[in-house]
């Protein structure tokens, strides 16, 4: 056949890589929920602790709805398609942890004043992070509609400094990826 997908491969490096889950795609409420739901019992069956599977679990929605919440903000976009389908959120096993990442285009003015903030999470401790997200409680709520809490919460919830990057993708977007090992 010609093109075929050789699901066989695919398979072989998707455990290989110790991936456990990956959805690429336009995200919805429901394949969040869905996904979710499989994340929850995938863990319940690995029998992981209480709390590894709340922090894991947190991580994947907060990702999936930052995928989502971003490519929702260009409806209008003439690149509206290919937006809508470049998000992606993987969970794999890792050395004996959980890491969930996940990626979406965004144009390349987005990435200083994300890379800024990334750079301040990265550089706090446990005690830092948790000072940095009472002190947003307060804050009023971004324009975009969030609390500005999540990249916030991921960072609490890592077992090490998140780790992103942004790959060209043309003259006008990136592809921003994020890893939180959990």
């Amino acid at each position: 056949m010609k093109n075929s997908l050789d699901l066989v491969r695919l398979q072989h490096e998707l455990s290989v890589q110790g991936i456990l889950l990956s959805f690429s795609g336009p995200f919805s409420h429901s394949i969040i929920e869905e996904l979710g739901n499989a994340v929850k019992n995938y863990l319940e069956n690995a029998q992981a602790t209480r709390t590894v599977l709340m922090d894991v679990f947190a991580v994947y929605i907060e990702q999936a709805q930052n995928v989502r919440n971003y490519i929702t903000r260009w409806d209008q976009h003439p690149d509206q398609a290919r937006l809508a389908n470049s998000g992606i959120v993987v969970i794999a096993r890792e050395d004996g942890c959980y890491v969930v990442s996940s990626g979406n285009l965004l144009e390349q003015t987005s990435a200083p004043p994300l890379t800024a903030h990334l750079e301040r999470l990265r550089a706090l401790d446990k005690a830092g992070l948790k000072a940095l997200y009472r002190e947003q409680l307060r804050q009023p709520l971004m324009p975009a509609g969030g609390a500005g809490l999540g990249l916030i919460e991921m960072a609490r919830k890592a077992t090490a400094p998140l780790e992103y990057a942004f790959s060209a993708v043309d003259d006008r977007y990136v592809f921003f990826s994020l890893r939180v090992l959990i």
